[in-house]
């Protein structure tokens, strides 16, 4: 996207130069999906598409907010003193929510601000845009007002915006990738214990295909948070008999031999998904160290099928495109990403295969499900930072 352009439209909006830009990712998880508030690892990378924001201090106690991809909805004007979840203030209460929990931490914000927002995440594609902007807010406050906060702190305090201000039972996968992201890098983050680190990807011929089905996804009116309560449901049952805290510490042999206490067949169904995929993830990362596409590919195609047939969240769409990803050549592995029901898909593709590959898959997905589906190349890119105004008007 053309950073002029987000400074233009800032000005178009507020009548004044901007002060600051800022760019904040969207993320994809290579592997590790419904894992992440199962006390599981996922693998997940920050990636190059994601939110701009420009930036304008004002000398009063108003924020107003304006996103060029929601235009109908026009400035959106709050109060520093009146921070409160509104229905009415549609998108603009994930950066608020972010403003509130800052504020209820003791941190100062002594005036108001002007936002202008433009992402070029696709919108409910499951790629993480709340978070994106969530972070994006977080960072943004924190550079302008010197607030000092820690990058984990605030990746945490988007997953409390989530689950507490907007109301989704998430974990924190989705912040932590956005808030620590690195170029090139995917993070290995063990949600049980929040240890983690980074693992390069060299994918050497190959791309990140990101596959948007353009059925839009509201995550909040999903089946996410029954998925969640399922496995809830069925840990409690084998916390019964077994010392554990949560679904991520059992092992697959742990799992068959006590899968008996749970005694019911769509608990035992979600809960072997979320132990299972936990340790594909593990294997995963040592064939990427390893270098070998190949085995990863397939435990990304086995991802799929579990979250098909043991989650049941991926959905017509979505198993279009992955099963039309598989049947292609140059393809290694092919999955939904997110939280499925709608959303996004990714194929590791050979890259002088992609152009026949986004015709091929694009043409079945038509045929099938009566409207086009969308293509990205994703490069794995950094976390938040700001982009320096007088760089992008050189």
């Amino acid at each position: 996207m053309d950073t002029n352009e987000i400074l233009d439209g800032y000005k178009k909006i507020f009548n004044t130069p901007a002060e600051k830009l800022f760019f904040s990712p969207g993320r994809i998880n290579l592997i590790g999906e419904h894992t992440d508030y199962n006390g599981g690892n996922v693998f997940p990378c920050a990636i190059s598409l994601g939110t701009y924001a420009a930036f304008g201090n004002r000398d009063d106690q108003t924020i107003k907010m304006y996103s060029e991809n929601l235009p109908d909805t026009g400035i959106i004007t709050v109060s520093l003193s009146d921070l409160a979840y509104k229905e009415a203030d549609d998108w603009a209460n994930y950066p608020k929510g972010m403003i509130y929990l800052i504020m209820q931490a003791g941190y100062k914000l002594n005036h108001g601000f002007n936002l202008y927002i433009h992402g070029n995440l696709p919108d409910g594609a499951g790629l993480s845009s709340s978070a994106s902007i969530e972070l994006l807010m977080g960072n943004i406050l924190n550079d302008v007002f010197h607030l000092g906060i820690e990058q984990l702190d605030l990746v945490k305090m988007g997953q409390q915006n989530e689950n507490n201000y907007i109301g989704v039972n998430s974990g924190i996968m989705d912040e932590f990738a956005v808030g620590m992201g690195k170029k090139n890098q995917a993070i290995l983050l063990d949600t049980n214990t929040m240890e983690y680190h980074y693992a390069p990807v060299e994918l050497g011929d190959h791309v990140i295909v990101i596959m948007n089905t353009n059925k839009h996804r509201a995550l909040a009116d999903s089946k996410y948070n029954e998925r969640r309560s399922q496995c809830e449901k069925a840990l409690a049952l084998l916390q019964t008999k077994l010392k554990i805290k949560s679904l991520g510490e059992l092992s697959i042999d742990d799992f068959d031999r006590n899968s008996y206490l749970i005694n019911d067949d769509t608990l035992i169904r979600r809960a072997r998904h979320a132990v299972f995929e936990n340790q594909r993830t593990l294997k995963a990362i040592n064939y990427l160290k390893n270098n070998d596409l190949v085995e990863f590919g397939k435990l990304v195609n086995a991802s799929h099928i579990s979250l098909h047939y043991d989650y049941e969240v991926t959905g017509i769409e979505l198993d279009t495109l992955v099963e039309a990803a598989w049947q292609q050549p140059g393809v290694l592995g092919a999955r939904m990403v997110g939280a499925g029901f709608g959303g996004c898909a990714i194929a590791l593709v050979k890259k002088d295969q992609v152009e026949n590959f986004k015709i091929n898959v694009g043409k079945i997905y038509q045929n099938k499900i009566g409207y086009n589906a969308d293509f990205y190349i994703a490069e794995i890119a950094d976390g938040p930072s700001e982009i320096k105004i007088s760089e992008v008007e050189k």
